[in-house]
């Protein structure tokens, strides 16, 4: 396959808990004219995110906790989040099962996957697979909480709450909205 980006240069800017790098690249246009661009991208490898739901209780787990570049950008940066994490070197379904146990406590063994999204494009690499799981009280296996000094508050409320939730602007994070939207189109708690 013939390629219309030639990257020029790379430059690290910057690379702690991820990557973040400078390119110059010539990019072809669609009518063949040649282009030269310079944009900086981060990256802190591919995750995974998973929304938990119960058909009986028509309820869906989420998770809530601070997230400092939503406090920089004027937000006072507690987020309703999914239940999310790095893939690290796993498989998408080890992450999401090793994350979901962490951060709620609840342990799943068949999370079906639902679809791969790349949250911005614009200036991040990482590509998220969006995973939904039933549970019960029988799959809580610890009070959950997180691990590393991640200070998470787990929450279990109705579907039609989390949706209503969105409309009030209470939840503001990108995965959870559209695996809460997903979950009423689909009705995962019918």
């Amino acid at each position: 396959m013939e390629t219309r980006v030639v990257i020029k240069d790379e430059q690290v800017l910057a690379n702690d808990w991820g990557s973040l790098k400078k390119f110059t690249f010539d990019y072809q246009r669609t009518d063949g004219q040649w282009e030269t661009h310079t944009r900086e991208a981060y990256d802190r490898g591919d995750g995974a995110a998973i929304l938990l739901y119960n058909r009986e209780r028509k309820t869906v787990v989420l998770t809530q906790q601070f997230r400092l570049p939503a406090y920089l950008n004027r937000h006072h940066g507690v987020l309703f989040e999914a239940c999310a994490g790095l893939l690290d070197s796993d498989n998408a379904e080890d992450c999401i099962k090793r994350e979901t146990e962490e951060e709620t406590g609840y342990r799943i063994t068949t999370p079906r996957k639902i679809f791969e999204a790349f949250m911005s494009p614009g200036s991040v690499t990482e590509r998220l697979t969006f995973f939904v799981a039933a549970y019960d009280s029988d799959s809580k296996a610890t009070a959950g909480g997180g691990l590393e000094g991640e200070d998470i508050t787990v929450l279990e409320i109705p579907l039609t709450e989390a949706l209503a939730m969105i409309d009030t602007g209470q939840i503001v994070d990108g995965k959870t909205i559209l695996l809460v939207q997903y979950a009423a189109l689909h009705r995962l708690t019918d």
